[in-house]
């Protein structure tokens, strides 16, 4: 049905309605009523031939619309979406417009007015912030459009059964990358990282400038070069670069302890993003990113690589991972790894441990994939529970129960120190800062040369 009556036209009659009532009283208010209503009657048909009738020029329908968004949404960002409404009424027309999108977000407040004169355009942009990977289906986009006389309306549906995709923040990456192109990590959090010493990898000789490091001084390359008059004070210097090709590997927890969710999003979301953004600035920096992800048995197993193609590949895969309900087995993880990744490489280990008798229980595991590879644990912050222990208690059950909050998080730091007894290195990090502090850690290695 795309007729309807407007609440102006309910209101016209209804003053109606109560005036003939009255002219039971009063007999002489009858005669102007009757012409009252039939002059909302010819005006409601002269709005009715006005909005059906053909667009001026050569369009035949009067008004058009679409939604513009990309082919793919970026779970966790905020997508643009962009509506157009464009109209060929020979008048200026009021517009409401009905956006139907997918029922994962739970809205149902996405409706805009406008006033648009004939022959214009009007453009609506909003965004929409997905917190889940899969299939998002939008309904119709409606418009219904009103005359200068304002007694009826015509619906008008665009864009109906639109699917779009929700895959691993994109954008995110995309923003990474740009920053990292142009020296600018530390905007979104990147430290700089102070090199210590020399990477194992030389690159060339070159002459020597003010700031460069004295030890690096190439003494035998600068006495043949003193040879040439020309070339009597010239120094040259040992010039090296980060060692490229290097194997970094995410291993990705599906278990349920990945199933806990923070703004929306549930760990297992924030480590897919995060892998995603590591994994391009290593194929940026000229290493090889790799993926596994694992629950009760492994699960898929990408290989290292950084051939053209192959962060596409890695964004497929994590766009079809799901949590799993049993718990992580972490002896298969080891098996797997030391069956399929010979070559010693970086292993980033999204993880959660919510206690420290849990972290036990898999430390002879971990031990053993720190023996053969760099071996870094990331495992989450309880930041709800930060914010409960900021907050001051004001009753005796309150001091209970923050007591017990800061036990579960003292916890967590003794998780840090007895990973680090053992020489495995960790990160315990808030979700949100997930990314920042991977590639903070990256980068650590690189600098130092532990990669």
């Amino acid at each position: 049905m795309s007729f309807f009556l407007t609440p102006r036209f309910f209101v016209v009659l209804g003053l109606l309605v109560v005036g003939f009532v009255v002219a039971f009283l009063v007999p002489g208010l009858l005669v102007p009523l009757q012409v009252l209503l039939a002059a909302l009657l010819l005006l409601s048909l002269i709005d009715i031939a006005l909005l059906y009738a053909p667009g001026q020029g050569q369009k035949r329908l009067p008004l058009f619309g679409r939604r513009v968004l990309g082919d793919k949404l970026a779970n966790g960002s905020d997508n643009e979406v962009a509506l157009y409404i464009e109209s060929h009424y020979r008048f200026p027309v009021s517009a409401e417009i009905i956006d139907e999108i997918p029922h994962q977000f739970q809205r149902r407040d996405v409706l805009f007015e406008a006033e648009i004169e004939s022959g214009q355009t009007h453009i609506i942009r909003y965004q929409l912030r997905p917190t889940k990977r899969g299939e998002y289906q939008f309904g119709a986009l409606n418009v219904l459009v009103a005359s200068p006389i304002g007694l009826v309306r015509r619906r008008f549906r665009f864009a109906q059964d639109q699917m779009v995709p929700v895959y691993p923040s994109f954008l995110q990456m995309r923003q990474f990358e740009l920053l990292a192109i142009h020296n600018r990590l530390t905007d979104v959090g990147v430290k700089r990282i102070r090199r210590v010493g020399h990477s194992m990898e030389f690159e060339q000789i070159r002459p020597y400038v003010p700031g460069d490091d004295s030890r690096s001084l190439n003494w035998k390359a600068t006495a043949r070069r003193a040879t040439t008059p020309e070339a009597a004070d010239a120094l040259v210097v040992n010039h090296y670069q980060d060692e490229r090709a290097q194997q970094v590997y995410c291993l990705i927890d599906k278990g349920r302890v990945m199933r806990m969710p923070f703004d929306g999003l549930s760990l297992l979301d924030y480590a897919i993003n995060a892998t995603l953004v590591v994994s391009n600035i290593a194929l940026i920096k000229h290493d090889k990113a790799g993926l596994l992800t694992f629950a009760e048995k492994p699960e898929r197993l990408v290989p290292a690589d950084r051939r053209s193609g192959h962060l596409g590949k890695l964004l497929e895969v994590l766009y079809k991972q799901r949590t799993k309900y049993l718990e992580t087995d972490f002896q298969a993880l080891y098996t797997q790894v030391r069956t399929h990744i010979r070559q010693r490489s970086l292993l980033i280990l999204f993880t959660n441990f919510e206690t420290l008798s849990a972290m036990q229980r898999q430390l002879p595991y971990l031990r053993r994939l720190a023996k053969s590879h760099l071996l870094l644990v990331v495992f989450f912050e309880n930041t709800e529970l930060r914010q409960y222990l900021e907050t001051p208690a004001a009753t005796t059950e309150d001091v209970y129960n923050q007591t017990i909050a800061e036990k579960f998080a003292q916890e967590k730091r003794q998780i840090v120190l007895e990973l680090n007894r053992y020489g495995i290195y960790s990160l315990l990090t808030p979700p949100q800062q997930l990314t920042a502090n991977t590639i903070n850690k990256y980068l650590e290695f690189k600098a130092r040369g532990l990669i």
